[in-house]
């Protein structure tokens, strides 16, 4: 199999491995925190530190990616988040974590992933061909979600008969393994980067791609509220109703991992489905977002809720595989880690806010009410970014497609940006 072929193989290796810890660990950190002495405010304060970082340093961490090979910086953020979730994970198994340090660690761990996430999304997308690329990325997709079922259920029922720490040492081990496989990613097909005029230029230059695709940047606009709503009601109310209605941290876990299962069936559609509008598919499909916040705020019962998880794990996969695809399809190589890290920058720049303020909002207005708030927030901003053209009208490029216009142009243009799949 050919090189890209190969860095695939790699890339969907770890991203299973990592997976399988990084999901219980994020339940284990919730409930570290329950565990000693913490309330749901402190809950959302560990959780915006780990997503502050990533507000913090998406966008440096996007131009590095673009400057420099993507899988060194890929494994050195893996080594960081190694080092931060073993340290947390002694903390924990040591006895009486404080709040500070607990922040302190999460926040090391979200860095990491500041400086990981636009190295991988670029890696990922420069390993396969534009017509391969829907199918591959709704596979690789289905693996790192079926890596996610096992991790949540795996990772509720560890902290349901142990200490959550174990849950925490595992996944930093996650990190050291995966890390270790994509040291031997292989970079030589990626053509040389031309010198830039800086890391500012760079951030620029990004910037100018971001700003001049509306499609783009309305849906990033977009998901910076879904993402924040989606995270409060999952990272900070779930846990609290889990431990309040349903009876602590398995049920809550089977939760999680129907949503995982929800996804590896959305993987699997999208394999063989290909919607000619890619985005105003996958837009429609960031309505059902909305139902676990609105099942956590009646509350549904355990099995309700599991099938709430279910039907959005379905929904966000069908987004997932079109907006990859879309960004594969519309974004030059060169510049994909830079777009991404505008992108990944917008979806979490309000989380931090979102779930520090959840427990005070909680307070004030109490958890059904806020849960509602955040299915409102959800549908409300997915209807109006359906008003927006390009999102409606954003077609998917075909293999005859780039053919045609190769041969119309000449032999550069199959691989000139926007001489497919354009606005149809």
């Amino acid at each position: 199999m050919s090189r890209p072929g190969r860095n695939y193989r790699l890339l969907t290796a770890a991203a299973i491995i990592t997976g399988l810890g990084t999901h219980g660990a994020l339940i284990a950190a919730a409930f570290a925190v329950l565990e000693s002495g913490g309330d749901g405010g402190d809950v959302g304060l560990v959780a915006a530190a780990r997503t502050a970082p990533l507000v913090l340093f998406l966008l440096i961490g996007g131009a590095i990616a673009d400057r420099l090979p993507r899988h060194r910086v890929m494994v050195a953020a893996n080594a960081l988040n190694c080092v931060s979730q073993a340290a947390f994970a002694w903390l924990v198994l040591a006895g009486d974590p404080k709040l500070w340090q607990m922040m302190l660690l999460t926040a090391l761990c979200g860095t990491g992933q500041a400086f990981f996430n636009p190295a991988a999304e670029g890696m990922l997308m420069s390993s396969v061909s534009r017509e391969q690329a829907s199918r591959a990325f709704a596979l690789f997709r289905m693996s790192m979600q079926g890596a996610a079922i096992g991790g949540a259920a795996l990772g509720g029922a560890m902290i349901a008969a142990m200490d959550p720490g174990w849950v925490l040492a595992i996944d930093a081990a996650s990190f050291a393994v995966a890390g270790a496989l994509r040291a031997f990613l292989d970079v030589s097909h990626i053509p040389s980067r031309a010198p830039g005029g800086g890391l500012l230029a760079d951030l620029r230059d990004g910037w100018q791609e971001f700003i001049g695709r509306p499609w783009l940047w309305s849906i990033v606009a977009q998901f910076s509220v879904v993402v924040a709503a989606v995270g409060a009601a999952e990272s900070v109310y779930g846990p609290l109703v889990a431990r309040d209605e349903l009876g602590g941290a398995r049920p809550w876990g089977f939760a999680l991992a129907a949503f995982g299962v929800g996804t590896l069936g959305g993987a699997l559609l999208m394999m063989r489905w290909k919607p000619r509008r890619l985005l105003l598919a996958g837009t429609l499909c960031v309505f059902p977002l909305a139902l676990p916040s609105a099942g956590l705020a009646v509350p549904l019962p355990v099995a309700g809720l599991c099938v709430v998880m279910f039907v959005s794990g379905v929904a966000i996969e069908v987004f997932g595989v079109s907006w990859m695809t879309a960004m594969h399809q519309e974004i030059p190589e060169e510049k994909l880690s830079r777009v991404s890290a505008y992108d990944w920058f917008g979806s979490v720049a309000m989380m931090p806010a979102a779930t520090a303020l959840a427990g005070p909002v909680e307070a004030l207005i109490g958890r059904s009410e806020a849960l509602w708030g955040c299915a409102g927030l959800i549908v409300l901003v997915t209807g109006a970014v359906l008003f927006v053209p390009e999102v409606r009208n954003l077609t998917r490029a075909t293999v005859t497609t780039e053919v045609v216009t190769a041969k119309a142009q000449g032999p550069a243009s199959a691989d000139t940006e926007g001489s497919v799949g354009r606005l149809g």
